[in-house]
């Protein structure tokens, strides 16, 4: 028989309670599940291994974290090793799948291997957490029926310029909500791409923070945010995690 793949989601950020780190937004339920297992398949172990510190101080740890495995699938991984990531699932091991922030295979790297779990008939079981696409689109206001995620935009000006025109193109034409994030540092320069380039109806939408006590959620039409902007009124998202909506009006 064939271990179990659990999806195990991440934090977005911590609380500030030392004695419960994890408690605001990661279920009692999946902390559990995570306590118990001694295989991991993470994006980075130094941090995967932090994350299991946090579980450990209200779920023990099955085994010592020394004696965790914890091996690396990220965007430098080889197609050729998703194989032996798999093979102690296939030897009926169960692993858990986790990623950096938020939900696994999602905007992820991690999704190459739960494919490859399912066409070998491994079991993948998904684990409630938090998701900054979904908790973005549930506080925009905008289109929850039909949107899309696009990842990052181009860094080049004009190139980014395009990209934000066809999507807008694309909002409107279909009334699909647009989703994509930015490196933090770089949240100041697209707010700006975007009201330059997208006419004063559509609706932006910017979630900073999401599930942070600093959280910060602001939905304006392109007129509006440009009078904030000119007014010296920017969102405080410099350096913080944020997701970028539109809707094309």
């Amino acid at each position: 028989m064939t271990g179990t793949l659990y999806l195990i989601p991440n934090h977005l950020g911590l609380s500030d309670n030392p004695d419960d780190a994890l408690g605001h937004i990661i279920p009692e339920q999946v902390r559990h599940i995570t306590s118990q297992l001694d295989y991991f398949v993470a994006e980075n172990a130094k941090t995967a291994r932090a994350f299991l510190k946090l579980v450990g101080i209200k779920h023990p740890l099955a085994k010592p974290l020394q004696e965790i495995t914890i091996s690396e699938l990220n965007v430098n991984t080889p197609a050729q090793a998703l194989a032996s990531l798999l093979a102690p699932l296939l030897a009926g091991r169960d692993a858990g799948l986790v990623s950096e922030a938020g939900v696994p295979a999602v905007a992820d790297p991690g999704a190459d291997l739960v494919r490859l779990a399912h066409q070998h008939g491994v079991k993948v079981r998904p684990l409630v957490g938090p998701s900054s696409i979904l908790l973005a689109v549930m506080a925009s206001g905008l289109n929850g029926q039909s949107f899309a995620f696009n990842g990052y935009l181009p860094t080049d000006a004009a190139l980014r310029a395009r990209r934000i025109k066809e999507l807008e193109g694309r909002s409107r034409s279909e009334k699909q909500t647009q989703l994509f994030i930015e490196t933090p540092y770089r949240n100041a320069a697209m707010l700006d791409a975007l009201v330059a380039q997208c006419a004063p109806s559509t609706l932006i939408c910017v979630a900073t923070d999401l599930s942070l006590e600093t959280e910060a959620i602001q939905t304006l039409n392109g007129g509006q945010w440009k009078k904030q902007l000119a007014a010296g009124k920017a969102p405080d998202f410099h350096k913080k995690p944020t997701v970028f909506l539109l809707l094309g009006q």
